[in-house]
Parts: structure tokens; sequence; C-alpha cells
């Protein structure tokens, strides 16, 4: 279901802010580019404008803590239909990337976007933001549509892919702009807010406080009442989210979100993650 943004102005009496006409493509990709933390806090950007074997540019390419790929593609004026085929044919392109490709990609981001700085391998950069190197880069990837809103169309389509194909990880998310006077205000909307663990930054760039952050979405088959009951935090939906669970070790220690509610709890990982087969609780 479509979602209508409105943020209003506290002064005596409440105010609307009107929305503003920024040039969407140009300035949303350039302030996505810039800050990625505004979409997940676990993500750092490799490439923008990466030319695909096709021929086709992907707006933003970005990695994740596990090593996985996430393309982020804005929706500008193609039909639903049109954009979610392009978005899956950029799937169909990134899976296959190997790492010697996915490092040169970096190193053609830093060249062009930041042509002061001294290019570094992307091991490198992927120890400083996260601590760690993983083993294998690209194991999983992730499809990201950022879009002015949500309509009716592309809301089924997604919806149908991920529902009934696991391994189909798509999200939506919309941005709306808002002007009051001489200050532009962002405001962010989920279709589907992944439900995964992140990494949780501190102030720095390139820093890690070493604390996580998990999205722990409700449903018909999960409640945090019962997370927080049995001690257990979730994620599933693909090999993309379930392989950012295994990140979590004991000792770690978790703050937990419930969309729409906010922050709920924070706790301390005690074992590993497990499957839900193999998973076993302390009382009845």
């Amino acid at each position: 279901m479509p979602i209508d943004v409105t943020v209003w102005r506290i002064d005596e009496e409440l105010k609307p802010v009107p929305l503003t006409g920024m040039d969407y493509e140009r300035d949303l990709q350039e302030i996505i580019g810039t800050d990625l933390s505004i979409i997940d806090p676990g993500l750092m950007v490799i490439g923008r404008e990466v030319v695909t074997a096709y021929g086709q540019r992907i707006d933003i390419l970005a990695i994740d803590s596990d090593g996985n790929l996430v393309v982020l593609e804005l929706k500008r004026d193609a039909t639903p239909r049109e954009v979610v085929a392009q978005l899956l044919d950029y799937g169909h392109w990134v899976r296959g990337i190997r790492s010697e490709e996915i490092a040169e990609t970096f190193i053609e981001f830093q060249v062009r976007y930041h042509p002061g700085e001294t290019p570094i391998e992307i091991d490198e950069a992927v120890r400083n933001r996260f601590g760690y190197v993983p083993d294998e880069l690209n194991r999983s990837h992730q499809l990201i549509i950022v879009t002015k809103e949500v309509d009716p169309a592309t809301e089924r389509i997604v919806c149908y892919l991920t529902e009934e194909y696991e391994a189909a990880n798509i999200r939506v998310v919309s941005f709306q702009v808002f002007q009051d006077g001489d200050r532009q205000y962002l405001a962010r909307v989920w279709m589907n807010e992944p439900d995964v663990i992140s990494v949780q930054p501190k102030a720095g760039r390139g820093q890690w406080n070493h604390e996580f952050y998990v999205s722990f979405g409700e449903g018909p088959h999960r409640r945090w009442n019962d997370a927080r009951k049995y001690g257990f935090v979730s994620a599933g939906g693909g090999d993309w989210y379930v392989n950012t669970l295994k990140m979590l070790q004991p000792g770690h220690r978790v703050w937990v979100n419930v969309p729409r509610r906010g922050y709920v709890g924070v706790g301390k990982v005690t074992s590993p993650a497990v499957s839900r087969e193999d998973f076993e609780v302390r009382r009845d």
C-alpha cells in the first residue's frame, strides 16, 4: 500500500512543510553516493555509474560487511515493469562478477569520484570500514529500487517476486525532499524494510564501535515478545540475510529496532547463529 509522507513544522500552530522540486535523479544520487548510511549504515559504495557487460549503467554499486554486493537503482520516468526488469537484469550481471572485476570497479570509482586521494585496494577499504575482510566476495547480492513514491504496480511486482522466490532479495525505498525556508529535509520510507544485521558505525569516517544493529520486522510468523521471552533475533528471506546474521558471535552487543516502533531492546549474543530447525530454548 503506497505510503503518504507529510511533514509539519511546529510553531504556534502546525504548518505543513511543502515538497520541493529538486533534481531528483542528480541530487539524490549525489546524496546517496556521498553518504550511503541514509539507506543502510552497513554498506560501502564501491562504484557509481558502473557499466555492465550489456552496456547499461548501474547508478550505485555497494558492498556489505559480509562481502556481498548491493545494486541501487534510482527509478526515474520508467514504468514499474521496466524498472524492475532492468534491476533483475543488473542482478543477473552482478551475480557473475569475479573478485578481480570488483577490485577494478572500486579503483575506477576512486579515480573518478575522489581524484585528490590515492586509490587503495578494496581489501584494505573493507578492512578499514568493517574491521575485517570476508573470505569470499559476492557470495550473494541484493537489489534496491530508490524512488520518489511506491506506486501500486511496483509494490505488487516486488511483493510477488520476494514472496514466491526466496532468493529474490529486492527492496524498495522512497525518498521525498521538503523545503522549509532555506532548509531542506529528506524523508525516507521503506516499502519492505530489511530484517538484517548491520554494522552500527560511530562518529568518524571508516570507524566502527563494534556493536551491531538489528531491524526485527514483526509479522504473522514472528513477534518481538517471543524473541524477548526466548532470547533470539532472526533473519531470513535469502542468503544475503542469513549470511549477515552469521556475523553475530558470542559476546557481541546487539541493539534491536522494530520498524515503526523504534528501539525495543539491547542484548548480548550467547551463541552463534543456527538454523530454525536446530534452535533450542531454555524455557518451556
